[in-house]
């Protein structure tokens, strides 16, 4: 036996099922009115992205691994040896070898950006 809505014709739960399937099954962009859909950018407009450059992120990430934060606050001489305890690979070795000497840094993203690898507004304490 199958079940119905005695409120509803056949097509018309079908209709509202559908309407709702994004939200129940967690699809993405599962909308239930076509009117909710973001419209594409313009022709005059830049594309949308979350990630401007997904292999920097995933370059700052992996740098970050071997920045141990008890050596933060800290030159490049307490940055190397935090590293070298997290067992670094020789490329990240390298880059905390070039740093300036006597500077300190209080985060990844300064120490990214000392490298010429990020944009020098992501420093802490920048203001926009």
């Amino acid at each position: 036996m199958e079940r119905q809505s005695s409120k509803h014709g056949r097509h018309l739960d079908e209709s509202m099922k559908q309407e709702v399937r994004g939200h129940v099954q967690g699809i993405a962009g599962g909308r239930s009115e076509e009117w909710h859909t973001p419209e594409p950018a313009g022709e005059d407009q830049p594309e949308v992205s979350r990630v401007p450059n997904a292999d920097t992120t995933a370059d700052l990430s992996r740098f970050g691994r071997y920045i141990g934060l008890s050596s933060m606050p800290g030159d490049r001489e307490a940055l190397r040896r935090g590293a070298e305890t997290l067992a670094a690979p020789d490329d990240v070795l390298a880059d905390l070898d070039r740093l300036p000497d006597g500077q300190v840094f209080h985060t990844v993203t300064e120490i990214w950006a000392a490298l010429g690898r990020g944009p020098a507004d992501r420093r802490a304490g920048a203001v926009s």
